[in-house]
């Protein structure tokens, strides 16, 4: 570790992806760069994503996979520094990576290996970081001053890089929207996103004997549709499609569950029927359903729609037609979303209109920025929130 020098024309809190690449790109370009953490070490959560792979950018990204109030303010950053920039920083650190499904790239080894390669990248460019350094005041009269447990830090330039609430315990706090109010800075409100849901409970009795089911569904959420795998849980739902409908959420909201996307129960039933289904046990409806459901799954839902339990030519459409419009249109609303310990990101945070999108800089305060989660900039599951960090943090380094 280096020692502690207290003066510098760049403070910055927060050493995960986003103040990494910030605190790089402003190193590179001479300026003296102090990249300031309160835990004991570099990039928390690119060493817990992915399984310890890390998901470090999605090659499709663009701003249409971000949730904001301004859903223009990304983009800037993100067409200056997209998937193909990242991807080029990481082919230079010599590491294997792979493509996964939708364009997520991962490691193919422990994501700590990139996270050494960020911290020999950063001191050779000159940043000084300081870990396990808590911060107790920050003031600005001409320079900001940071008042830590390792002596007061100075600089012309405040990089905010601090994340938001999700995953506590990384080290994830508040600080950073409290010291956006402390600036005079508004927050647009904040909620657990890519977390999964907790049933109401009347759905936990209905619903929450299928721990560890699983199937592909598709859930429509506010305005948006996402078609992946479903996991359910003891106390509610779980999996990838669970985790991108919850960023669309709000409490209060219901959700719509399509549990067999692609197909049409009504059209199969006529189609069997026709083919003159036999009065063996197979030909009964809940049996029949087995072939696409969980069983046990399928057997409830016959259950909670009174389903006659006779053979399928004798079933009329109008008896089935309710247990195939919940299956198709299944509208639960949720009790909640898990929350901060396990949601992957913070949806919402400080107002973009207070932002250059260009820069990061506030534009109330001049040499005061705002990069990563912290901002209100949120992207869906699958790279989108670390590629978010690069770009920003790389957008506020050319110019602090």
């Amino acid at each position: 570790m280096n020692s502690p020098a207290h003066d510098f024309d760049v403070i910055i809190i927060g050493a995960g992806a986003s103040g990494m690449m910030c605190a790089l790109e402003a190193a590179k370009r001479g300026r003296r760069v102090a990249l300031l953490d309160h835990g004991h070490q570099l990039g928390a959560k690119i060493l817990i994503s992915g399984g310890g792979r890390c998901n470090f950018t999605n090659l499709g990204a663009s701003s249409k996979n971000y949730v904001s109030q301004n859903p223009h303010f990304c983009k800037s950053a993100l067409s200056r520094y997209g998937s193909a920039e990242i991807l080029e920083l990481v082919k230079e650190s010599g590491l294997p990576y792979e493509e996964r499904k939708w364009g997520q790239l991962f490691f193919k080894c422990s994501a700590r290996e990139f996270v050494e390669f960020l911290r020999v990248k950063c001191e050779e460019a000159g940043v000084l970081i300081f870990l396990q350094t808590s911060i107790t005041g920050v003031t600005h009269e001409g320079r900001f001053e940071v008042r830590t447990s390792k002596g007061v830090f100075a600089g012309e330039a405040l990089v905010v890089a601090t994340g938001g609430l999700s995953i506590p315990k990384v080290g994830a706090s508040g600080f950073g929207y409290e010291l956006a109010r402390q600036f005079g800075h508004t927050l647009v409100k904040t909620a657990p996103a890519l977390d999964g849901f907790v049933f109401s409970e009347g759905d936990v009795s209905r619903f929450g004997g299928f721990a560890g089911l699983s199937l592909e569904v598709q859930i429509s959420c506010g305005g948006v549709s996402f078609t992946e795998a479903l996991l359910f849980t003891h106390t509610g739902l779980s999996g990838p499609v669970s985790l991108q409908a919850s960023l669309h959420w709000s409490k209060g909201e219901t959700i719509e569950i399509n549990l067999l996307p692609g197909m049409d129960l009504l059209d199969w039933l006529k189609r069997e029927k026709a083919k003159g289904a036999t009065k063996s046990p197979r030909g009964i409806l809940k049996n029949l359903l087995c072939e696409f459901l969980p069983s046990r799954l399928a057997e409830r839902l016959c259950e909670l729609h009174n389903v006659p339990k006779i053979p399928l030519p004798e079933l009329s459409e109008k008896a089935a037609q309710p247990l195939f419009e919940n299956i198709h249109h299944w509208r639960l609303t949720p009790a909640s979303t898990v929350g901060y310990n396990k949601a992957e990101v913070t949806r919402g945070g400080i107002n973009t209109d207070e932002l250059s999108s260009k820069t990061m800089e506030s534009k109330k305060i001049p040499g005061l920025y705002f990069i990563g989660e912290v901002v209100d900039v949120t992207g869906w599951l699958g790279g989108y929130n670390f590629q978010w960090a690069w770009a920003s943090g790389w957008a506020a380094g050319q110019v602090v």
